[in-house]
């Protein structure tokens, strides 16, 4: 198919910003996935309070999945969030199958939030002259999972 959506964007622009968006795309599909596992599969004495937690973290990431694909879509670059390619291309850390103590969930969650903020902040700098826009976008997602980051990291402070 030609590509029915264009760029106000020049190539080169486009491809930094395009690929910047893809990659984001993918790392935020895996951390909604991530958390969606350990919600599942969180147990112990703090399990009310982590497994609301990771429905916040859920939430927070599919919306700026979204935000990203959007823009990724408004350049002209078609989003690929296939089960395939986020196995292949994501950053995030991964998270283990079966029951998972709460304290190991945590430290888990918080080891994924600075594996995508890191790959985050890369693309912040990478998108600075290319597209103000999308790094706009990418300076957004970045405060706000680093917010959560935190968070996720004060509930094992004094442990």
């Amino acid at each position: 198919m030609s590509t029915p959506i264009t760029s106000t964007l020049d190539p080169e622009q486009q491809r930094v910003a395009g690929e910047a968006l893809q990659a984001t795309v993918v790392d935020l599909i895996d951390l909604t996935l991530i958390a969606k596992q350990a919600h599942w599969n969180v147990v112990g004495r703090n399990f009310r309070s982590v497994h609301l937690a990771l429905d916040e973290l859920v939430v927070v990431a599919r919306d700026f999945t979204d935000d990203a694909a959007e823009r990724a879509t408004a350049i002209g670059v078609s989003p690929d969030g296939r089960a395939q390619t986020v196995a292949k291309e994501s950053g995030a850390v991964g998270f283990g199958a079966g029951w998972q103590q709460d304290t190991h969930v945590i430290e888990s969650i918080v080891g994924n939030l600075a594996a995508v903020v890191t790959r985050l902040r890369e693309r912040i700098e990478a998108t600075e002259k290319a597209d103000p826009v999308t790094q706009d976008l990418f300076i957004e997602i970045a405060a706000r999972l680093e917010q959560l980051h935190w968070m996720w990291q004060a509930q094992l402070a004094g442990v």
